[in-house]
């Protein structure tokens, strides 16, 4: 049964970010919406949540449809609310004073501990507020459940928990889920939608099965429009020779057949339509210096504490060697990013217990790109830290999406992906030989995930990374440490330590 349709929907902000969509959802559909950053993804959510009015197009909704949003960002008057509070107060008011037993069983269904339940959200980590939205909104039982970017902020064991929590929804909810993580999609969802300026694509299939249909569709659509143009070309070339046989013999015959053939030919070139191209979010490039070191960083049993002291594990005996792409496995909590900031600092400070060749050169970036916290513009933070004049900077940054009009205003104001491609454009400008990545595909879009990982093989660069993508992690690692029991260890793949953090062991 039908729930929603979505009829030649456009919304035009300046440019278009898309139009004439077409679509329907029914009672059970598990929809994909896959698009690059900025293609109009949130907005078309907010299109089928009634929040925001599109340009054109008409959405007819079932009477009485009741749809839930769950936004990437939480409001900023819910911080002080406790996570039970915040989901109590989704509650018509009455509803909410006799029955608030509908919120304990939310929160048992989404494994909220109790500790956490009764704690203000600003108090609590990204993961556990995103999870406060989406309580909120599924206490009021919607039969739509629209679900924008929802395994930000969790780590593999929630996103696990997440998708066999969609999995035991009832039959009849529709979810829309928009997501880079390209394996919580496929496991997730049964249609893809893949959003175009021009005209979207609809997919009977989760995304990986999808995405392959879609390259068919699109290498057809360039033979077509290849084929067209050809066809095209030699109506012109049978013109011209008509012509000239024309003009040298006076027919008005061929004349006429001279002239229907060109007419033919602009018919084909003007209904000729190209294959898609998708527009480019910037370019994700970058650089491996090399260096004759055996090894590049040596872990003699080192210590992982907590800021306040408390030990979390020893590390073992361990080196990274040049061509190491190695992936720090772990629970939240465990240690990975001490880790990861404890050799920063030794590379930068040259002091501690871990042991660094001289000729390391290393780039690092964390997963809140802290990195800009010192510069105002993304000018000022590729011009203040390196020495290349005003025209260079303007190009490189123009390269990486962060385009000429935004190039001096504040940092803040760039969308996450913008963020995301300048923190890689700095750490290609250093030159390194080592890189150290904390959840470095944080707000990449699909085509910037995929393009890191394609650079990072292919320059066949050294880097320890810490990631909660198991897309990502499977392409990119050539090792994988653990960090299990107290103890670091190396296994051969990470499937064991996935498996384990989805089935919640």
């Amino acid at each position: 049964m039908t729930v929603m349709n979505i009829n030649a929907l456009s919304v035009i902000l300046g440019a278009p970010l898309f139009e004439d969509l077409n679509l329907t959802i029914s009672k059970g559909d598990r929809i994909g919406l896959v698009a690059a950053n900025g293609c109009g993804k949130t907005t078309l959510l907010e299109c089928l949540s009634g929040a925001f009015e599109p340009t054109n197009g008409n959405i007819v909704r079932a009477r009485g449809l009741r749809v839930g949003y769950v936004a990437q960002y939480v409001p900023e008057h819910a911080y002080a609310q406790t996570l039970y509070d915040w989901v109590l107060n989704a509650l018509p008011a009455e509803q909410a004073e006799f029955e608030s037993w509908r919120v304990d069983v939310v929160l048992g269904d989404l494994s909220v501990p109790y500790e956490l339940q009764h704690l203000p959200l600003r108090e609590l980590s990204g993961g556990w507020q995103r999870t406060a939205l989406l309580a909120a909104e599924w206490i009021k039982e919607p039969d739509v459940l629209l679900l924008d970017e929802p395994t930000n902020h969790l780590d593999l064991y929630r996103i696990g928990m997440l998708q066999d929590w969609l999995s035991r929804l009832p039959r009849d909810v529709a979810v829309v889920i928009t997501s880079h993580d390209r394996a919580f999609l496929d496991a997730t969802t049964n249609r893809t939608v893949f959003l175009r300026a021009e005209s979207a694509r609809v997919f009977s299939l989760p995304f990986t099965a999808a995405r392959a249909a879609l390259d068919d569709a699109d290498a057809a659509d360039q033979r077509r429009f290849a084929n067209d143009l050809n066809k095209a070309q030699q109506l012109r070339r049978q013109a011209m020779k008509l012509k000239n046989i024309g003009i040298n013999s006076g027919s008005d015959l061929l004349v006429t057949k001279t002239k229907q053939l060109n007419e033919r030919a602009a018919k084909i070139e003007a209904a000729a339509k190209p294959a898609h191209q998708d527009r480019s979010a910037g370019d994700i490039k970058l650089a491996n210096s090399g260096t004759n070191a055996k090894a590049l960083v040596t872990l003699e049993d080192v210590p992982v504490e907590t800021p306040d002291g408390r030990l979390l594990y020893k590390t073992g005996q361990k080196w990274i060697l040049p061509g190491d792409r190695i992936v720090l496995l772990g629970a939240n909590g465990a240690g990975k990013t001490q880790l990861v900031k404890m050799i920063q600092r030794a590379l930068a400070e040259n002091e501690g217990p871990v042991k660094c060749a001289p000729s390391v050169v290393h780039a690092y970036s964390d997963q809140h790109l802290s990195q800009f916290l010192n510069h105002h513009t993304p000018m000022s933070a590729v011009t203040g830290e390196f020495d290349i004049g005003d025209q260079r900077a303007r190009s490189v940054l123009a390269g990486a999406g962060v385009q000429m009009q935004m190039q001096d205003t504040k940092i803040d104001a760039l969308s996450g992906g913008q963020k995301a491609r300048l923190a890689m454009l700095i750490l290609r400008l250093k030159n390194p030989n080592f890189y150290l990545l904390d959840e470095p595909t944080n707000h990449l879009d699909i085509e910037g995930q995929e393009a890191l990982e394609s650079e990072l093989i292919a320059h066949n660069v050294s880097c320890l990374l810490v990631s909660h993508d198991r897309s990502f992690l499977r392409s990119v690692g050539n090792r994988f440490w653990w960090i299990n029991r107290k103890k670091l260890e190396e296994v051969e793949s990470p499937e064991l330590f996935l498996k384990g953090e989805i089935g919640g062991q």
